[in-house]
C-alpha cells in the first residue's frame, strides 16, 4: 500500500511539473525561416496555451508505440489535449517498416473529420510527392522525426514541425566520448549499434557520432544494424560478445543500450566494456541511475509532443504560432539527472498509452 501510495504521490508530482511548464513557459530553440536549410537560431520562452477556444479534433500518426520514447511522446500529447480540451486521436502504424499502414492511418484521420493532422513520419522521403493526396486541406505538423522539405509536395503541405536534428544528438554523444579519450591518450574501442539501417534518426545520428570523435582516439571497430527491438538488438550484442572483439564501449540506441547492461552483466563483462546510449529512455534513465550508463542526450519527447498540440492548436485558432522549433538537448550522466529535465522527456511510469482523448479536460 505504502508504494502505491508513493507511485500516486510521484505521479502527482510530474503532472504538477507538467502544468508549471504551461504556466510558465518553456525554453526551446526557434528557427528561422523556418524550414530553411541555412537557418538562424535562437533560444526563447515558448509560452505554451492553457485553453483552447473549441474542442479541435486533432489526429496524430506514430511510426509506433513499442517502446517507452514514443510512449512518452504520447504522454506529452495526451497531457497537453487534456488541458486545453481539444479532441486527440492517436494511431500507430507498428513500425518502421509499416509505410503502407501509416498512409492508410492518414486516411483515417481525414475519414474521422481531424481539424490537424501531427505526423511522426516512418521515414523522412516517404511522402514525396503525396502528402497532399492523403491529407486533402488539413494542415500537418511534422513531429520527432525528420520530413524531406525540399520536397515542394511536402514543403507545401507542412504548416510547422518540431523536432531536433538528429545529427546533433548523435554528435552531442560522440563529443562525450572524445573528451574523455583525446587524442593520443590511448585508442579504446567501440561497438556501433544505432538501430534500424534505414529508418528514424539512425543515419544522421551516426554521422553526427562519427564526426564528433574523428579527432579523438575513439575506434569504431564495428557498425551494425538491426530494428529497435530487444529480441533483434540482444542477438546483435551476443554475437559481438561472441565474435572476440576487444571492446571497451557499447555505443547504441536505447534498446540496444538496455540491453546491452543484462548481457555484459550474464558475460561478466560488466566491468570491462562500458555503456553508451545516443537517446534517453526509461530503462536508459534507470541505467543512468545506477551507474550502468555512462551518458545519454534527451531531446525531451515529452516535452516535443506538447509543443506540437500547442502548434496546431495556435494554427486553428490564427493565434502567432512559432513554425519551426526545437528543445534544448541536454546530456544526462548518472551525477547530472536534473528532475526538471526528466519530467521534460519521459512519462510517469504508472502512464498507459491512450488512443482517443476526448470529454477529460482536466480541471483548472
Amino acid at each position: 500500500m505504502l508504494l502505491i501510495m508513493n507511485k500516486i504521490r510521484l505521479f502527482s508530482f510530474l503532472l504538477l511539473i507538467f502544468s508549471l511548464d504551461s504556466a510558465y513557459g518553456v525554453e526551446v530553440v526557434s528557427h528561422k525561416p523556418a524550414f530553411a536549410e541555412s537557418k538562424q537560431s535562437h533560444s526563447l520562452k515558448y509560452q505554451p496555451l492553457k485553453t483552447a477556444s473549441k474542442a479541435w479534433k486533432i489526429c496524430a500518426v506514430y511510426p509506433h508505440l513499442k517502446d517507452s520514447y514514443w510512449l512518452s511522446v504520447n504522454y506529452g500529447m495526451v497531457e497537453h489535449a487534456k488541458e486545453l480540451g481539444v479532441k486527440l486521436k492517436v494511431l500507430e502504424a507498428g513500425g518502421y517498416p509499416n509505410l503502407a499502414k501509416q498512409q492508410a492511418q492518414i486516411l483515417d484521420c481525414r475519414q474521422w473529420g481531424a481539424e490537424a493532422i501531427i505526423l511522426g513520419t516512418v521515414d523522412s522521403t516517404a511522402y514525396d510527392g503525396m502528402l497532399s493526396q492523403l491529407t486533402g486541406n488539413i494542415p500537418v505538423f511534422a513531429t520527432i522525426n525528420d520530413i524531406n522539405m525540399n520536397d515542394p509536395d511536402t514543403r507545401k503541405n507542412i504548416t510547422a514541425k518540431v523536432g531536433v536534428d538528429w545529427y546533433d544528438m548523435g554528435q552531442k554523444t560522440g563529443e562525450f566520448l572524445a573528451a574523455r579519450h583525446p587524442r593520443g591518450s590511448g585508442i579504446v574501442n567501440i561497438a556501433l549499434l544505432p538501430g534500424p539501417a534505414k529508418r528514424g534518426g539512425t543515419k544522421p545520428v551516426t554521422q553526427g557520432f562519427r564526426d564528433a570523435v574523428k579527432d579523438s582516439d575513439i575506434n569504431i571497430v564495428t557498425t551494425r544494424w538491426a530494428d529497435n527491438s530487444k529480441e533483434l538488438q540482444r542477438n546483435l550484442i551476443q554475437e559481438l560478445l561472441a565474435g572476440g572483439l576487444h571492446l571497451d564501449y557499447i555505443v547504441g540506441g536505447a534498446v540496444a543500450a538496455e540491453v546491452a547492461i543484462s548481457e555484459l552483466r550474464a558475460n561478466e563483462k560488466s566491468n570491462q566494456i562500458s555503456v553508451v546510449s545516443t537517446y534517453l529512455s526509461h530503462g536508459v534513465y534507470r541505467g543512468l541511475r545506477r551507474g550502468k550508463i555512462l551518458f545519454a542526450p534527451t531531446d525531451k519527447m515529452a516535452q516535443q509532443a506538447m509543443l506540437s498540440i500547442d502548434q496546431a492548436v495556435r494554427h486553428l485558432e490564427n493565434k502567432p504560432i512559432q513554425r519551426d522549433v526545437s528543445p534544448l538537448i541536454e546530456g544526462l550522466t548518472p551525477t547530472h539527472l536534473p528532475r526538471k529535465v526528466i519530467t521534460d522527456s519521459l512519462s510517469p511510469a504508472e502512464f498507459r498509452p491512450a488512443f482517443n482523448v476526448f470529454d477529460h479536460q482536466v480541471q483548472r
